[in-house]
């Protein structure tokens, strides 16, 4: 009965015993392992989105500036294009306003030249006429 409960000692004392290789080849071992690399490769891919990241926050901000002030220019071009435009109509509407009364004028004063021209050669053809008498 003593070897009988010496050998079970033994073998407990068997059991007990920590056992590297075994502990590598169970399979929580293995899945602990994995996890631990998907960690290691989750950490490595968020600081690289990490640095990408802030590129493009530094790339936003950047252009964001530059075309807030392309929109602010632009829109003020507008604001003096519109201006200016407003300012040839205005013009162009009193010059063709001038133009319209000019060439009344004009055939006013051609109407009247008609009238002296006429006027001077008749008087030339009665001062013809008498000399001729």
């Amino acid at each position: 009965m003593k070897l009988f409960f010496l050998c079970a000692l033994l073998v407990g004392a068997r059991a007990l015993t920590f056992d590297a290789s075994d502990a590598k080849n169970r399979p929580v071992s293995k899945v602990i392992t994995l996890l631990k690399d998907m960690l290691k490769q989750l950490e490595k891919e968020a600081q690289e989105d990490e640095e990408i990241y802030d590129k493009l926050a530094c790339w936003c901000e950047t252009n964001d500036k530059e075309k807030t002030k392309a929109i602010a220019d632009a829109e003020a071009k507008i604001e003096d294009l519109t201006t200016k435009i407003e300012e040839l109509t205005a013009l162009s509407a009193q010059l063709n306003t001038e133009i319209k009364n000019l060439e009344s004028e004009v055939a006013k004063n051609q109407e009247a030249l008609d009238k002296a021209t006429a006027i001077r050669e008749k008087q030339l053809a009665e001062c013809n006429a008498k000399e001729k008498d």
